[in-house]
């Protein structure tokens, strides 16, 4: 007997056999070198393990995410992988297999993918997935994400057909909420925040406010490379990789900080998006500041993270690493995603997409600087609002548990 039937030798309080339930964990990564994904999938799996407890149930788990070239950690025990590629979703594929084997699904879209403007190919698998789970009769929540935008006539037909026939939407920001009831009114559409401020960490707060203050910079690869191409994709209106020179100039010049550059998201096989790279790159043309070796996992970087006076970072994953372990955060926004989330936590504390120059946003950050505990305060009122906001989204889960083992 597969999952969706079977019983472990669990055994609760009153000495009763748990009863196992079999989630599907739709678009997470344990192995991503973007840290930001799988930061998403161990806080999911978190969350989704307490409220798999809360009903009562012992959970199991089938993470179906992109193909990796590093085979993912964690896996075996109570967590299988399977690998998403053309082969796999092909008629009687690995997903179709695999929805037939989960009680229910929570798909999290990578955290900002269910939307058209990556592509067609890219639209075409992550709703494929989602119309596998609800062909296969399974119960389909959109974990919190990103949604949209959405561009196209028959992307918005499909992305409101999945949200009118999922058992929940949950929007991360307002922006994302609007976008999901503006296409389906009627769909089960709510707010919630990132569940990557629920990723586990061993708190290093004890490095801070030395004499000499840790400053941790966070170089995106994607914007880096961006700039150095001339596309700007995203609309900066100022040359991200001067900004970079000019800020670690700024700070190294200053013998009461200590400089940490801090990759989020490698990629070896793409080296156009890939932190590593610039880091190196940078540790080279400032040989003041400390070249952070890559982290193995995201837990490990948001525990290095906790130790630091404070971050400025073009990873929105990276920001929230500090923002939920106290550390002041300057966000270096690329999208909507990061005003809707910060913007959501009344944190203003941003380098905008527009309305700076490289010196003004300098200027943002040594501003940034000076006002620590100002912005530290501001971070505790915002966590107060993230444990409301997951709220919902935990009682969802137990009821959708309850539910899904009820059936099988």
């Amino acid at each position: 007997m597969h999952g969706r039937a079977a019983l472990r030798d669990d055994c609760h309080g009153n000495g009763q056999i748990a009863p196992t339930i079999t989630i599907g964990l739709l678009w997470h990564s344990l192995n991503s070198g973007n840290l930001g994904i799988g930061a998403l999938t161990l806080a999911n799996l978190a969350i989704a393990r307490d409220a798999a407890r809360r009903a009562g149930l012992t959970p199991r788990f089938v993470i179906m995410g992109a193909r990796e070239s590093e085979p993912p950690p964690f896996a075996g025990l109570d967590i299988q992988c399977v690998a998403i590629d053309s082969r796999a979703l092909k008629p009687g594929g690995a997903i179709w297999r695999a929805m037939g084997k989960v009680d229910c699904v929570l798909d999290i879209g990578a955290g900002d993918s269910f939307t058209d403007i990556y592509g067609p190919r890219r639209f075409l698998f992550l709703t494929l997935t989602k119309l596998f789970a609800l062909a296969r009769g399974r119960p389909l929540v959109l974990s919190p994400q990103t949604i949209g935008p959405f561009t196209g006539a028959g992307y918005k037909a499909i992305a409101a057909f999945i949200m009118r026939r999922s058992r929940a939407v949950f929007a991360r920001d307002e922006a994302s909420r609007a976008a999901a009831l503006s296409l389906a009114p009627d769909a089960n559409v709510k707010l919630a925040v990132d569940v990557a401020f629920e990723l586990p960490f061993t708190d290093r707060a004890s490095l801070r406010g030395s004499p000499v203050l840790r400053i941790g910079v966070n170089v995106s690869g994607l914007l880096f490379g961006e700039a150095e191409r001339g596309t700007n994709h995203f609309g900066l209106s100022y040359d991200y990789t001067v900004f970079t020179r000019r800020l670690l100039s700024a700070l190294t010049q200053q013998p009461s900080l200590q400089v940490h550059l801090i990759p989020h998201a490698t990629n070896r096989e793409n080296p156009v998006d890939d932190d590593g790279v610039v880091a190196d790159r940078l540790a080279r043309e400032f040989p003041a500041v400390i070249r952070v070796p890559d982290f193995a996992d995201p837990t490990r970087a948001k525990s290095y993270i906790s130790g630091l006076d404070l971050l400025v970072a073009g990873r929105m994953h990276a920001c929230i690493a500090a923002f939920s372990t106290g550390v002041p955060v300057v966000p270096v926004a690329y999208s909507r995603k990061f005003t809707g989330l910060f913007g959501l936590l009344d944190y203003d504390m941003m380098i905008p997409v527009t309305g700076m120059d490289e010196d003004a946003a300098v200027a943002c950050v040594m501003q940034a600087l000076g006002s620590r505990l100002q912005l530290a305060a501001a971070e505790v009122e915002g966590l107060a609002k993230v444990e409301t906001l997951l709220a919902g989204y935990r009682a969802t889960l137990s009821g959708l548990f309850a539910s899904a083992s009820q059936r099988s």
